[in-house]
């Protein structure tokens, strides 16, 4: 299934391939310039800036006294196609992909970077490596730590899936990282029950056994799957495309769910619920998965902003609700929220 997705070069910021440009609009000239500057400043996608020629035009649209200010994305959709043959083709692509694309890229650019200074360094004359020492205090053939770039550091979480056998009682852990949740979904259901069916306890038995190293055999087992490291930045992927067998094809769920401004992450391993704020919606309008169109929300100075293709408009808060979904199976209202954009509270609102 190919489908198109929006980008993000701020926060939520939908990139369009075929009609390329960007325009930012208020009725406020200084609070345009604010959310202008923001876009070369917003923490944490400030950092990609370098790899984004089109971002560092943001600076100078500011400081013009026009209310309007229009940039084309060229470099940053041929920079797009040359690097992943699947957004090569003008088909409908998916948001989901190209944010896993987009950060995945990000850190490999990164790791590359980092590794072009290790080598620099190490290359260098013995005089500049007496000056600049050792990085991060190490010896030469001392084994180093994957470098944590940016994207690791506010994106990036930690899962558990704990499974429990149920002859002897021992509990088995395995980690894994994730940069972002996908969620069944179901109707007029809310991200809070979502959370707490993705970690809901899942039984083993018949031929879905599990292997007990404690045992030696194939035994009854209890599975679950907890948040171990909640991340500063949690992003929930809404599963509204699902292959449907007796239809033989994608279908779009269009059902109601709740997304709250202030969520409460209590599927972690300690008992502590995690406090997070919403600020930004990727939305997808459409009936079906081949075809449609993405906008975004974006929290901005406590002000909720909708951007679709070249229009910035400001909205109020209450108008978020109405991307929630259908409470009905057929409906004339297409636009649902598909991915949603979380910061902790504790590492600091955007707001």
């Amino acid at each position: 299934m190919r489908r198109y997705g929006g980008g993000i070069l701020y926060a939520a910021l939908p990139l369009h391939m075929q009609r390329g440009c960007f325009r930012i609009r208020t009725h406020d000239q200084q609070v345009t310039k604010a959310q202008l500057y923001r876009c070369t400043r917003a923490r944490p996608l400030k950092n990609f800036v370098p790899h984004c020629p089109e971002a560092l035009r943001y600076a100078k649209i500011s400081s013009q006294k026009k209310k309007t200010g229009v940039i084309a994305p060229k470099r940053f959709v041929q920079r797009l196609k040359k690097q992943n043959e699947l957004f090569r083709s003008y088909m409908h692509q998916d948001a989901h992909e190209f944010l896993n694309f987009l950060l995945n890229e990000l850190v490999d650019i990164l790791e590359k970077e980092a590794q072009a200074a290790k080598t620099d360094q190490e290359t260098s004359p013995p005089s500049e490596k007496a000056v600049n020492g050792p990085k991060n205090g190490q010896a030469n053939g001392v084994h180093k730590e994957p470098l944590v770039t940016w994207v690791h550091k506010n994106f990036q979480g930690i899962l558990t899936n704990e499974t429990r056998c149920l002859q002897c009682e021992t509990v088995t852990a395995r980690d894994e990282t994730f940069l972002d949740l996908s969620l069944d979904i179901e109707q007029n259901s809310s991200i809070t029950s979502c959370l707490k069916n993705f970690s809901s306890t899942e039984t083993l038995n018949a031929e879905d056994k599990f292997f007990c190293d404690k045992c030696c055999s194939l035994q009854e087992a209890q599975k679950r799957m907890k948040i171990k490291k909640p991340p500063h930045i949690l992003v929930i992927h809404l599963k509204r495309f699902k292959y449907m067998e007796q239809l033989g094809r994608y279908k779009k769920l269009s059902y109601r769910v709740v997304f709250p401004l202030e969520l409460k992450l209590s599927n972690t391993v300690e008992d502590a619920d995690i406090e997070y704020s919403l600020f930004a919606v990727v939305v997808h309008v459409g009936s079906g998965p081949n075809h449609g169109h993405y906008v975004s929300l974006v929290k901005s100075h406590n002000h909720w902003l909708f951007f679709d293709d070249e229009n910035v408009e400001m909205i109020d808060e209450s108008a978020v609700q109405t991307f929630f979904g259908s409470s009905q199976e057929y409906s004339s209202n297409t636009d649902h929220g598909y991915i949603l954009f979380y910061e902790s509270l504790g590492s600091g609102n955007r707001s």
